[in-house]
């Protein structure tokens, strides 16, 4: 199972292949990277087909059935503090202020090609914070063929030179205005391991690609309002969602597979095992306050051995002889 999705912000000036596939500084900034099986049938020239159709749109389609990921569009204005130029707002259209960061390649991007006091179309990726529940955005890159397309393709040194004679062609007439794009559109694929009828709250469970092959696999859950109309826990969904102000809420969603449920390590101190020998006799009872303790005989202990039994039976106890009454005189 893949996932596009990039680690935390604190890695943002690392590139790897699933940083390309949304990052890339073209036009087309996101860049499909779709891999095909080894047994694939495809000729080489229908992959690059395939692969160049994905750059023609701001949002790929998953590569295959259970990749995890979360990433959206958000159209608006990027405000860098005055700290840290990473670091900022989104001001969205609907001016809902988003806390945003810029992951990757797409900083020098944002420097030197857009006017940040223009709205834009950027390609993000949704967080939410476990504290508060509050949506925060990753800007991972910007859809704007329409005046990127055919500088922004001459500069990029991983175009094959039959994308650099589309773009020298008019990439950007093939490709969708970010004028004609509808924003605040998502695609949240990854396990539903919450739900809440009541509330109407989902939480879903996404992997995170791992940079190196060695490296242990990392998620995040992301908390999305809305109800699904059937028990959704446990299975992998691919939900398509809207950003409501500060809030991403479900649109649609299709339920793509039952995951397979972890086991339980076993209890410490041996939960499971029988009780000893002696386990069904009863438990003592509770002492009284003030209440002297029983003295407790142990079986066997020779320290206290059991008192001889006498050699002739007892003698009965005499009963009380009853005397007449005197006669009444």
């Amino acid at each position: 199972m893949n996932s596009d999705l990039m680690p935390s912000p604190e890695s943002s000036n690392k590139s790897t292949s699933d940083e390309t596939l949304i990052s890339k500084e073209i036009p087309a900034d996101v860049q499909a990277t779709e891999s095909q099986p080894e047994n694939s049938p495809s000729r080489p020239s229908e992959n690059n087909d395939t692969q160049l159709a994905n750059r023609l749109q701001p949002i790929p389609p998953p590569s295959e059935p259970l990749q995890y990921r979360a990433i959206g569009l958000v159209r608006g204005r990027y405000l860098a503090s005055s700290e840290q130029f990473t670091q900022g707002i989104m001001l969205t259209t609907d001016e809902t202020p988003l806390e945003a960061v810029l992951l990757g390649r797409i900083m020098s991007l944002v420097k030197n090609h857009l006017d940040l006091e223009k709205e834009h179309l950027w390609v993000v990726y949704p967080r939410t914070r476990q504290e508060n529940d509050k949506l925060h955005l990753q800007i991972v890159g910007v859809w704007e063929p329409e005046n990127l397309a055919k500088n922004l393709a001459q500069e990029d040194e991983d175009l094959t030179e039959q994308e650099k004679q589309i773009s020298n062609n008019g990439l950007s007439q093939h490709l969708t205005p970010s004028s004609e794009i509808i924003d605040g559109g998502f695609s949240v694929r990854g396990e539903v391991v919450y739900q809440s009828f009541d509330t109407g709250n989902l939480v879903i469970k996404i992997k995170q690609a791992a940079r190196k092959p060695t490296d242990k696999a990392k998620y995040f859950k992301l908390k999305i309002k809305g109800k699904l109309d059937t028990k959704a826990v446990g299975k992998f969904w691919d939900l398509q969602v809207k950003r409501e102000a500060d809030d991403l809420v479900v649109g649609s969603g299709e339920a793509i597979a039952e995951l397979p449920k972890k086991r339980r390590p076993p209890m410490r101190g041996g939960g499971g095992r029988r009780p000893p020998s002696g386990g069904s006799r009863k438990p003592f009872l509770p002492r009284k306050s003030g209440e002297t303790p029983r003295p407790i005989k142990k079986t066997g202990d020779a320290s206290s051995p059991t008192p001889p039994r006498p050699s002739s039976p007892l003698k009965p106890i005499p009963k009380p002889v009853k005397r007449p009454k005197p006669p009444e005189t």
